[in-house]
């Protein structure tokens, strides 16, 4: 059975490594172009990309799949089905249509919640207790395509939304798998997405990542575990950048008043409006990851 595969992140990578080890024909892989990273700005190919590398994979990579060009290479390909991870464009009604069967698209959150760019983000910043992975039937919208199969899972009261997203990934290649085997035999009836209960997650923003202490302690634990590996959350102590790299929550009697600081038992808290928050883990500007404590130490903070 031919496939063409589209995905550009890590998220994307085991779908494609899982139809390989099946024996899909994967006939050509579609990602992002490669883009300038860091400082120097390298040129750097897509996760997506340097597997298919690995795995000798025809690779294709468009500015845009809206041209005829694009349209008339892939269609060529005759492919049985199109399989989307985390590609970052809508596709064009014309590529829709390319595959005989359907192009199927997997999803990190249990549609109709989180459509768009980040849901495996959003839902560790809302405070979720629940997510999942969803395969879904592609249209010209945005994640509003009839939903196919999901599986759900529990989110962790201190998991990252980089330790979320690994999970997810790792647990796609089984649903993507039952989902091209009974879709192909006519065993899955697709199910329209309620349109009352859609959401909508947003590209985070390094702007998003500051910490507001006039919030709840628990809101800002989910602030600091979205937020992670990126942008990264983060406040400003004496004029200078101060990282929060990982939190915990804790029923100690802090007092004070939101934003300040102060160290208990090797530990260092921070205040917000209901009680406080264990700093684990920070980075000043400029330097290297440290314990709360180490920095409380460098700093003079208090001790309770």
């Amino acid at each position: 059975m031919k496939v063409i595969y589209m995905g550009t992140p890590d998220f994307a990578v085991p779908c494609l490594k899982r139809l390989v080890k099946e024996n899909y024909d994967v006939v050509c892989v579609v990602t992002q172009p490669d883009k300038p990273v860091g400082r120097k700005q390298i040129l750097t190919p897509s996760d997506v990309k340097v597997t298919a590398q690995e795995l000798g994979l025809n690779i294709y990579q468009p500015q845009t799949l809206r041209s005829d060009e694009s349209y008339e290479y892939l269609a060529a390909f005759r492919p049985d089905y199109i399989v989307v991870a985390a590609y970052g464009k809508i596709l064009p009604q014309r590529i829709l249509d390319i595959p005989k069967y359907a192009c199927i698209n997997v999803h990190g959150s249990l549609l109709p919640q989180y459509r768009g760019a980040a849901p495996i983000q959003r839902s560790v910043l809302n405070g979720d207790k629940v997510t999942g992975v969803t395969t879904m039937l592609m249209n010209a919208g945005l994640d509003t395509g009839d939903i196919l199969l999901t599986r759900s899972v529990d989110i962790g009261e201190n998991e990252t939304s980089g330790e979320l997203f690994d999970r997810l990934a790792r647990l796609s290649p089984d649903l993507l798998m039952e989902t091209l085997k009974k879709y192909t035999v006519g065993a899955i009836r697709p199910i329209p997405q309620d349109e009352s209960q859609a959401t909508y997650a947003a590209m985070l923003s390094k702007a998003e990542a500051e910490i507001d202490f006039a919030k709840t302690a628990a809101e800002a634990h989910n602030l600091i575990r979205g937020m992670s590996p990126w942008p990264v959350a983060f406040t400003v102590m004496d004029g200078k950048k101060l990282k929060i790299l990982e939190s915990l929550r804790t029923d100690i009697n802090c007092g004070g008043s939101p934003g300040e600081m102060f160290t208990k038992g090797n530990r260092l808290y921070a205040v917000f409006s209901d009680g406080c928050l264990e700093f684990v883990s920070v980075q000043p500007e400029g330097k290297k990851a440290m314990s709360g404590n180490a920095y409380a130490i460098g700093h003079g903070i208090r001790e309770l």
